[in-house]
């Protein structure tokens, strides 16, 4: 019997029962629409609005979108879309907080693509696939890429945020350097007498795109390492467009947003596809996904007041918070209609990508690798600072941890073994 003036206790389920609707509350609306128009019936995508997970006694969702365009079949964009978010999903611990989870995907998403390109490689197949691999969290957006699919994020203040890389070899300086200095050679097809022509590409095997899943017999200097960034938005919400080369290579970012401003996200998808065939015509498949985050009870699809142009909002027009462990509820540094990065790296190197540089280093398996997440027996796996010059001084006893054919594909990625690919000619 507790005394007067004194609070009663408040039982563990009506606390939970609170957390959990406030959490509700809190978590923004996802409306998404699709449109695609089929040239080779190469692209493919992913939809999911409800996943869930578990977190303490209670059961948590979050969306994921993914778009795979395929090039030489279709054979590893449908296995992308089948296999790739279990495997991220695989190289998460269990029963994180929200925060901690959000922190986790970065790396999770650098051992779960990884994965995905070693186990199509099993199969023997010799197609590839780009991924824009898109997962929203409460206001939290991480997005990871290879190829050159893009996604861009229109927030509701008014700003536009390119939110994936383009791989495409005419277009990055970083990736054609890191591919020569791995042993393979970039040029132009030779069409005789001297004559170079088309995209600069990948020789073996001619490929234009430097990071892709699948591509077996291209030179394992095409990796599967994506580019990724995580931000946060305000609780104002925005728009998202995922779209496959067929719409970029027809439109601008400034072009799509602008042709379908104002419409709810499936109207906006098929106004994208409309403008980009009426551009260009009907060249490549061409697919577009809209998703609208909006605050709870807030009609779709809102008209924003008029916008000045804007081209590109550079990384220094990004707020970011201070290295410590973030979390996302907290408000009180968020201004209204601020767009925060929280995450941002494209290395292609997995000991700078498998490091841990938050603090859930003691929730990782010691003796389990770190990509494909077998377990490894005491002094089975190597660290994946073996053999790396880093100028961080690195115990041989440090992880993560890799099993030894996952340590095989690392060093074949960094060029150093010759690769057992054979050439082919792919687009």
């Amino acid at each position: 019997m507790s005394s007067r003036g004194q609070y009663q206790p408040m039982p563990l389920s009506v606390l939970l029962k609170r957390e959990s609707s406030n959490e509700k509350i809190e978590k923004p609306e996802i409306v998404h629409g699709l449109a695609s128009q089929s040239k080779k019936g190469e692209d493919f995508t992913l939809l999911k609005t409800e996943c869930q997970r578990t977190m303490g006694n209670g059961v948590t969702t979050f969306s994921v979108f993914g778009l795979f365009d395929g090039h030489n079949g279709s054979a590893a964009a449908i296995y992308t879309k089948e296999n790739l978010l279990n495997n991220v999903l695989n190289a998460i611990p269990m029963d994180l907080n929200t925060d901690e989870w959000v922190a986790a995907l970065p790396r999770a998403l650098v051992s779960g693509f990884v994965k995905t390109d070693k186990d199509f490689h099993k199969i023997g197949k010799k197609s590839g696939t780009t991924v824009t691999f898109v997962i929203i969290e409460g206001w939290v957006i991480t997005i990871a890429s290879v190829g050159d699919s893009e996604c861009i994020f229109d927030s509701a203040n008014g700003g536009m945020y390119y939110l994936s890389a383009d791989h495409r070899l005419d277009c990055n300086e970083e990736e054609r350097e890191r591919i020569t200095a791995s042993g393979g050679d970039i040029g132009r097809l030779n069409a005789g007498c001297g004559t170079e022509i088309g995209p600069l590409r990948c020789w073996p095997g001619g490929l234009c795109l430097s990071r892709s899943i699948g591509d077996r017999d291209v030179g394992e200097f095409i990796v599967p390492v994506p580019y990724i960034k995580q931000i946060k938005m305000s609780t104002a919400g925005g728009r998202l467009i995922i779209s496959s080369d067929g719409v970029w290579d027809a439109l601008s970012a400034e072009a799509a947003l602008d042709c379908c401003r104002g419409m709810p996200p499936e109207a906006a998808a098929a106004q994208i596809v409309k403008e980009a065939l009426q551009a260009n015509g009907l060249r490549d498949d061409t697919t577009c996904i809209v998703i609208d985050i909006l605050p709870q009870e807030k009609p779709a699809a809102p008209s924003p007041p008029p916008k000045k142009p804007v081209k590109y909002l550079l990384m220094s027009l990004f707020r970011k918070k201070p290295s410590e462990s973030f979390s996302y509820k907290d408000k009180e540094y968020m201004e209204p209609d601020v767009v925060e990065e929280l995450f941002e790296e494209g290395s292609a190197l997995l000991s700078e990508r498998l490091n841990t540089k938050y603090p859930l280093c003691n929730m990782f398996k010691l003796f389990m690798c770190a990509v494909c997440q077998i377990e490894m027996k005491p002094g089975e796996g190597s660290s994946v600072h073996a053999g790396t010059s880093s100028l961080v001084k690195v115990c041989p006893w440090d992880g993560p941890f890799l099993c030894s054919s996952c340590q095989e594909k690392k060093e074949a990625m960094e060029g150093k073994r010759p690769s057992d690919r054979h050439c082919i000619d792919s687009d």
